[in-house]
């Protein structure tokens, strides 16, 4: 086996040959990676700030943030079931980045708050469903490289890190409104690269929709969907409130956006380490050592009162979002076969980015204005706690 040496968390899948071609391949799809992290990092940092100095009040850019949990349900849904019916990725996510680059576009000029919002939800309609689509074609294309889906998403978290710094440092000492240029340019060398990625949607064979539904009927597959549900709410109650309770804590911006890159960057390392050997653990078990590390993870963050311990905290990333997210991508391709891989990563999604949006923002703002930042977290932590019990439960079983 031979394989390009001297790469950031490159692992190799043991038995497949790696061709030059196949690394050309893997180039082009840590780079695509990389620069949709890039965007992702503006959308999830800036835009809130970019919102702000427009004028809109925090009430206000809640709801034009709510509008994207709700759209993810309908894109990721209708995206990867036209993945799986049209047998391909790659023309789904050029499409999906156009419609970006149109939206982001009309979004420059646009100031009355129900236009903005319009605007966001055809955004968000093009944007939510581009990570599963991507992470959809990493998986296919792994036995084809040779490569681990690790090894591959590790570029994504070093572009949101990356992002996450140096367009922070680039838009202080500018105005904020060249975010949504900067966020224009990101997208645009998606797109282009985008034409470079190789389909290998369409070699699978076609999609019945029948097996589809019987097969996500399955208790096996209920029930992981459900401990996921469980676990992202969990998760997302602290990805949508962290800037608000550290800047309740009397955190400034610059410490918050280092608070974010902290997470990011600290994905790194475990995502290495599960490329080279994440396959020889059993997935429902690192699910629910996961589980336990958000658990420790957010009762840390219901005991302090120094908003600097929440970016060490943030360093509990790395066990607890990076084990859970990718074994959860893997423990799905097993549960789920590769003619219906978009869909199944689509039904993730929505449960993922949709439904635990959804009751994240509800339940998480409701606790946290109502009861405070210390229930708030222990509200997280216990939903954690369930997921954890629920995946070890699960492992136990299927043993």
């Amino acid at each position: 086996m031979t394989k390009d040496s001297n790469t950031p968390g490159d692992s190799t899948i043991p038995g497949v040959q790696v061709s030059p071609k196949a690394d050309q391949e893997t180039l082009r799809l840590r780079g695509f990676s990389f620069s949709v992290y890039a965007t992702l990092a503006i959308i999830v940092s800036y835009f809130p700030i970019y919102f702000h100095d427009r004028g809109y009040s925090e009430q206000q850019i809640g709801i034009i943030y709510s509008i994207g949990p709700a759209m993810s349900i309908f894109a990721n849904l209708i995206v990867g079931i036209a993945s799986d019916k049209y047998r391909t990725i790659r023309k789904l996510l050029s499409l999906l980045l156009l419609g970006q680059l149109i939206a982001v576009a009309i979004l420059i000029p646009a100031s009355d708050f129900v236009v903005v919002c319009f605007i966001m939800a055809g955004f968000y309609f093009f944007q939510q469903p581009m990570n599963t689509l991507n992470d959809s074609l990493i998986l296919l294309s792994s036995p084809h490289i040779g490569r681990s889906y690790p090894s591959i998403r590790i570029f994504g978290s070093l572009g949101f890190a990356v992002s996450a710094l140096v367009f922070g440092l680039f838009l202080k000492g500018t105005d904020s409104s060249i975010t949504i240029i900067v966020c224009l340019l990101t997208i645009a060398i998606s797109f282009g690269l985008s034409f470079l990625l190789t389909d290998h949607q369409g070699s699978l064979r076609k999609m019945d929709f029948s097996g589809l539904f019987k097969l996500v009927a399955k208790p096996e597959v209920v029930i992981f969907f459900v401990l996921i549900l469980i676990l992202s709410t969990a998760h997302r109650m602290n990805e949508g409130f962290l800037a608000v309770t550290m800047s309740k804590m009397g955190a400034s911006e610059s410490l918050i956006g280092m608070a974010w890159m902290v997470s990011a960057a600290s994905e790194i390392p475990m995502l290495f380490l599960l490329g080279k050997y994440g396959h020889k653990f059993k997935e429902l078990a690192l699910l629910s050592i996961a589980g336990f590390a958000y658990v420790l993870r957010f009762w840390l963050l219901s005991q302090i009162t120094d908003p600097i311990w929440a970016v060490f905290i943030q360093g509990f990333h790395s066990i607890s979002f990076a084990i859970f997210f990718s074994t959860a991508l893997r423990y799905l391709t097993m549960l789920i076969p590769d003619e219906y891989r978009a869909s199944g990563q689509a039904l993730y999604a929505v449960v993922w980015t949709g439904f635990a949006g959804l009751l994240s923002g509800m339940m998480g703002g409701y606790v946290l204005e109502h009861l405070g930042q210390t229930s708030f977290y222990l509200t997280a932590m216990g939903l954690s706690l369930v997921a954890a019990i629920g995946f070890l439960l699960l492992h136990v079983r299927t043993r």
